[in-house]
């Protein structure tokens, strides 16, 4: 990418510079759409199932729809079986674990809260990076984390900054929390690929690769949850279209556009669409769960926003 006058964004490069059409923009604009839709019907669906039972039948369908397309990936030649390790890992962290603690997140916790607490993932990132990788970062990527960061604890203190000295975080705050920092670890481990290129450039493949390994993890936990006597399950028409929502749009449809728009256009220009997120949650929100955004929620989230574009900058 090219920067001209100086130093500048990769927004703004990309204003500038990319070739975006039609197809590509809603390609980008499609995914961060149905992820929030995702932490809508996880909310919608908490009174109707227990959040690892609903982890698991997603990943399960998710499974089922994705073997014809890059069943290639099983066989025994394929170049998945000497890596299995870290695709069972990858299954772990980012499959299993990331979206099972995401929806029990939402039994205390409002999607709008949810996703800006995981939109704290930049400073997550910095640190994970720094002590297990090695990267160093810049001084401005620093303070926009740290603005990302502050954004977070207007969420987790509902905006009255004199209730931070006897801050009480809600159960999911705290859940989400933990489940950014696992997908931190699984972004850093996707951008250590040791598989070969065969799987990675097929997406179907490189899906499914992970789908399978993190659906029998989430056998493991929905089996821990019955064993505890947690689990719920109340079969009807809202819980298995909500359950086919989930297992479909930001499973698969979203993660396959997501793969061909990031190819297009690159990593670092596709990243600010990721910054929607929060926003269509918000007016999600309101228009299905009366869920009306507060005044902190916009605060917090041009913080994050800000934060993340300081820390972009070249």
């Amino acid at each position: 990418m090219h920067v001209h006058g100086g130093r500048q964004s990769y927004l703004t490069s990309f204003l500038l510079n990319q070739p975006l059409n039609f197809t590509t923009v809603l390609m980008l604009l499609t995914p961060p759409f149905l992820w929030a839709g995702n932490a809508i019907a996880g909310r919608m669906l908490s009174n109707l199932a227990s959040p690892f039972i609903i982890n698991f039948v997603r990943w399960l369908v998710a499974l089922v729809i994705l073997l014809p397309l890059g069943r290639t990936v099983l066989r025994r030649d394929s170049g998945l079986w000497p890596h299995w390790k870290r695709f069972a890992m990858l299954g772990l962290l980012g499959t299993s674990l990331y979206n099972g603690l995401l929806y029990l997140a939402l039994h205390t916790s409002a999607p709008i809260n949810v996703t800006l607490v995981g939109a704290s993932m930049p400073i997550f990132m910095m640190a994970i990076g720094r002590i297990f990788f090695g990267v160093h970062f810049t001084g401005k990527q620093i303070v926009g984390a740290l603005l990302s960061i502050i954004g977070v604890v207007i969420v987790l203190c509902r905006g009255d900054l004199h209730a931070l000295l006897t801050l009480h975080l809600v159960l999911g705050d705290t859940i989400m929390i933990v489940a950014t920092i696992l997908w931190s670890i699984y972004s850093w481990m996707l951008a250590r690929p040791t598989e070969p290129a065969s799987i990675r450039q097929n997406w179907s493949s490189a899906i499914l690769a992970q789908v399978m390994f993190g659906a029998a993890w989430s056998a493991v936990f929905a089996a821990g949850e019955w064993t505890l006597g947690q689990t719920h399950f109340h079969w009807g028409w809202t819980l298995a279209l909500g359950l086919l929502y989930v297992s479909t749009a930001p499973a698969i449809i979203a993660l396959g556009l997501w793969s061909v728009g990031v190819a297009r256009v690159g990593p670092n220009i596709a990243a600010f669409f990721t910054n929607l997120i929060p926003l269509f949650t918000a007016l999600m929100s309101s228009a299905i769960l009366g869920e009306l955004p507060q005044l902190y929620h916009g605060a917090a989230f041009v913080l994050i926003v800000c934060g993340i574009v300081l820390s972009s900058r070249r």
